[in-house]
């Protein structure tokens, strides 16, 4: 069955809270489905972040969001892909490279200076899969995170 990707829509809220709910608990968050549904019903209504959403049939399988950034020494629009998640039953059949390059497009059409991820260094998957998209690791600048205790 051919891959497809698409620009998500409300009608794939239920589906695609069930892929984000799966996503962060890869990433050791608590399982929540409702604060899930949530976050991405408002990311959708406000047309805050892009999200593209891999389906097989159907079934959706997987998903990529990125946020709006700008590059000030640019003078351009940036794309931060903030999350890429394909079920782990559907892995190995070329989603995440097809995602990769819808964001890609996006990149194009909004005619943006690139994109930039982080993912952790114990992502094996993702540090083999970025570079064979084209991604370079950048080493060249130390990454600090400030955050409000929770």
């Amino acid at each position: 069955m051919k891959n497809s990707i698409r620009k998500a829509n409300q009608q794939d809220l239920s589906q695609l809270s069930q892929l984000f709910d799966e996503y962060r608990t890869f990433y050791h968050k608590s399982s929540d489905f409702s604060a899930a549904q949530q976050f991405l019903s408002e990311r959708l209504q406000n047309n805050d972040s892009e999200i593209f959403v891999a389906e097989d049939g159907s079934q959706l399988v997987g998903f990529t969001q990125l946020y709006p950034l700008f590059s000030s020494t640019r003078m351009k629009h940036y794309w931060l892909l903030n999350d890429l998640y394909v079920n782990p039953n559907f892995r190995g059949k070329g989603f995440s490279k097809a995602l990769i390059e819808r964001a890609k497009q996006l990149c194009r059409e909004s005619d943006s200076c690139g994109m930039y991820l982080e993912t952790g260094k114990d992502n094996q998957i993702g540090n083999q899969l970025y570079p064979g998209a084209g991604f370079k690791k950048y080493d060249e600048v130390n990454f600090y995170e400030w955050e409000i205790d929770q």
